[in-house]
């Protein structure tokens, strides 16, 4: 017999140990080369497991496990004979037939197996659900990722019947009771019990806390404020977005905008742009910045690499790219590291004033919140305008509060006046006349 250990591969520098987020074959299943497997968290990315041979697999850790970088998670008995095709395809449809009971048959086997299996299928959709005393799931027997299914569905453990190891409830379980339909309204709300349920921290929420608690003992972490006016940049959106969008088939958002004007900040105060090391300054001749953005596995903050080069079309098709990609699960960690700068945008969810916490090593990160119709003066008048606060965190250790405010004014005045994202932060007039 031919085994080959399956060692949990290196996801990226400085990472040590991963955990088992969910198995997607069963022990004892046939795998092909490369096949998916699992899907496994690191401290900054989930990741997903190929096999590196085909054959028989035997698991050696859980669901939930967290596991060393080297260590080995399962075997693969290389000499074990793949299942005849013919039956793949069988159990294939039998399933599907299943999952839906209206749709067609399409077993293509002699007429006497094809009236059997139609029984057989009659014989199960004709029983009755179980009651709750035959549902005796304890808390914390979902998969990973059955339970952030059934949490944002609003689907408790005894609707749902598990069919994995020792009664588990697998992802596919709840994706199929929810196919079937239930009435989902009667778990919304609080149930009435005393219940307590523990919740283990994923290894990215994990990390997440300590980076956070280390940047409030480590850094001298202060926050500036300011406003601005979003008016000058609703209009312009609203003039060219669809002439944007036919052009470059991406839309024109708030995004590209702060990011340029952000980068052109920077340039003029490298400071907010640098980061300590040892004893040392570290100064960036490039702006990579980091857009934090919300997936299902928490926040993340892919990266924009020399964003200081790119148009506010390259903007948009970069930042949309790494947020579907964080969305799915699919992001690498070299994607979400190295950024000089980060930007982070609250008012999506409501926020209309927080005080962003630095991503180390970084030295700054600025904070968008909603915007809202407020009364303000212009020219001695008194205006509704759309406005939004901004909020700029920095570590007092390497920028000064000159360069902060600097910095934040020089925010507001590129997106007050967007024409001068487009001369390199200059009035227009003042390009004209060669001043």
């Amino acid at each position: 017999m031919s085994v080959v250990e399956m060692k949990v591969p290196s996801p990226g520098e400085s990472i040590s140990e991963v955990e088992i987020a969910e198995w997607l074959v069963s022990d004892g299943d046939y795998v092909e080369k490369d096949q998916t497997i699992a899907e496994v968290d690191s401290d900054k990315a989930t990741l997903e497991l190929p096999a590196e041979a085909a054959g028989t697999i035997t698991l050696k850790a859980e669901e939930g496990d967290t596991v060393e970088v080297g260590q080995v998670v399962c075997l693969i008995d290389t000499s074990a004979e793949a299942p005849k095709k013919d039956k793949k395809e069988e159990s294939k449809k039998e399933e599907k037939s299943e999952d839906k009971s209206d749709s067609k048959d399409e077993e293509k086997d002699s007429k006497d197996k094809e009236k059997d299996s139609k029984g057989d299928k009659e014989d199960s959709s004709s029983k009755p659900d179980p009651g709750p005393s035959e549902k005796t799931y304890a808390s914390g027997t979902a998969s990973p990722a059955a339970s952030k299914i059934m949490k944002e569905n609003n689907v408790s453990s005894n609707q749902v019947n598990g069919t994995g190891k020792d009664g588990r409830i697998t992802k596919q379980d709840v994706v199929s009771a929810m196919a079937a339909g239930f009435d989902t309204s009667t778990t919304a709300g609080w149930g009435g019990t005393r219940d307590k349920e523990p919740k283990k921290m994923s290894m990215l929420r994990r990390k997440v806390a300590e980076r956070l608690v280390s940047v409030k003992n480590e850094m001298a972490m202060l926050t500036t404020f300011n406003e601005v006016d979003m008016k000058p940049i609703m209009d312009l959106r609203t003039k060219y977005k669809k002439a944007f969008a036919d052009h470059h088939e991406t839309n024109l958002g708030f995004m590209s905008f702060f990011t340029k004007a952000v980068t052109e900040a920077l340039n003029h105060f490298p400071a907010v742009n640098a980061q300590i090391e040892g004893k040392d300054m570290i100064m960036h001749n490039y702006a990579d910045i980091g857009i934090a953005v919300s997936s299902p596995k928490g926040l993340m903050v892919p990266v924009v690499r020399n964003a200081e080069q790119m148009t506010l079309a390259e903007i948009e098709n970069e930042i949309k790219r790494l947020a579907i990609k964080a969305r799915d699960g699919k992001i690498t960690p070299d994607e979400m590291a190295g950024g000089t700068f980060t930007i982070t945008n609250g008012g999506v969810f409501g926020s209309m004033m927080s005080t962003p916490i630095i991503n180390p090593p970084q030295s700054a990160i600025l904070g968008m919140h909603n915007i809202v119709d407020r009364p303000v003066a212009i020219d001695g008048k008194v205006e509704i305008r759309p406005m939004m606060y901004l909020a700029l965190s920095y570590d007092h250790r390497i920028i000064d509060g000159k360069e902060s405010v600097s910095f934040l004014v020089k925010v507001k005045e590129m997106l007050e006046n967007p024409e001068r994202m487009i001369f390199g932060g200059k009035d227009p007039y003042e390009v004209l006349l060669g001043l």
